[in-house]
């Protein structure tokens, strides 16, 4: 079954644009705390049937796992934080893709650039992005915050050419055709598996000594638990029934003690040491520029 295709009647493209301040993005998309939902992002994509074949066959997932993480996080700073070079990021994403195509058991050709799937990554984000104020901040979105963020992912799939026809109109459209996706369209696929295995036990690099190996695994043992549970925890209902995973409401009160200490001792840490490199660069930039208009504007005429 396929999810119901979103309703974009009445509506029209927004023209392809980098973000800058003011946005919740910019504030909020380069937070260390990104990471922690961007793994139920993932499983919701592996899930996907298109999705999940193409990255069981092109994905360094299993074997270059951190370079991955790695480059995943960078390539989203950049949609955020890059400026006029975010677009181009997006462009460079698009042409990459073009060539991800594979054709699974049962003869099905699957294309990464088909529409549904190459929304549906984004969309997951969207979904992420909620989740991720639900636990992982001091309080969870407004519903009119959430039509605002909304309206800032449509701009980013307009950047990232995404197909109107798969673009809801609105945050209430939004969740209907997610909650679709999820109990029609997902499904239990080897590839999520694959994935949750990968982050419970995080490899190591593969420059890394084989002797420096037994502690490599021990330091990093709490890391992938915590990515892990989190992801495990924030995926829905739904999706962890089909994959067999469980969760109970001692796991949820753990999770949630888990968010209220993250909300409380991310706000107190340095900011940069409170958003990716890329995120935290571009904002001092921005306060750079500012402080140089207003010396601008008040210099003598």
């Amino acid at each position: 079954m396929t999810a119901a295709a979103p309703d974009t009647s009445s509506r029209t493209a927004p023209q392809r644009r980098p973000f800058g301040p003011g946005t919740r993005m910019w504030d909020e998309t380069g937070l260390i705390t990104f990471s922690l939902t961007a793994g139920s992002a993932f499983l919701l994509q592996t899930m996907e049937p298109t999705i999940s074949a193409v990255v069981d066959e092109h994905s360094t997932f299993r074997t270059d796992p951190l370079g991955r993480a790695v480059r995943s996080v960078g390539s989203v700073m950049m949609w955020i934080y890059g400026g006029d070079e975010a677009i181009a990021e997006a462009d460079r994403l698009r042409k990459m893709h073009t060539t991800l195509n594979t054709t699974t058991a049962d003869g099905v050709r699957h294309q990464a650039l088909s529409s549904g799937p190459w929304a549906w990554v984004l969309h997951t984000g969207t979904f992420a992005f909620t989740m991720n104020s639900e636990y992982f901040a001091r309080r969870p979105l407004t519903a009119a915050e959430k039509e605002a963020y909304y309206q800032e992912t449509v701009q980013l799939m307009r950047n990232f050419s995404v197909a109107p026809k798969e673009i809801p109109a609105d945050y209430t459209a939004f969740e209907k055709f997610f909650t679709d996706m999820v109990e029609n369209h997902l499904q239990d696929t080897g590839t999520a598996h694959d994935y949750l295995r990968v982050i419970r036990s995080i490899a190591p690099p593969a420059q890394l000594p084989r002797a420096l190996r037994p502690v490599w695994k021990r330091a990093v043992a709490p890391v992938g638990w915590l990515q892990y549970f989190v992801t495990v925890g924030t995926t829905p209902e739904v999706a962890r029934r089909k994959l067999g995973l469980t969760w109970s409401a001692s796991d949820e009160r753990k999770l949630k003690a888990v968010g209220w200490f993250i909300a409380r001792a991310v706000p107190l840490l340095p900011e940069r040491v409170r958003y990716f490199p890329i995120a935290y660069e571009a904002r001092r930039l921005e306060r750079d520029r500012a402080r140089l208009r207003k010396v601008i504007d008040l210099r003598p005429m």
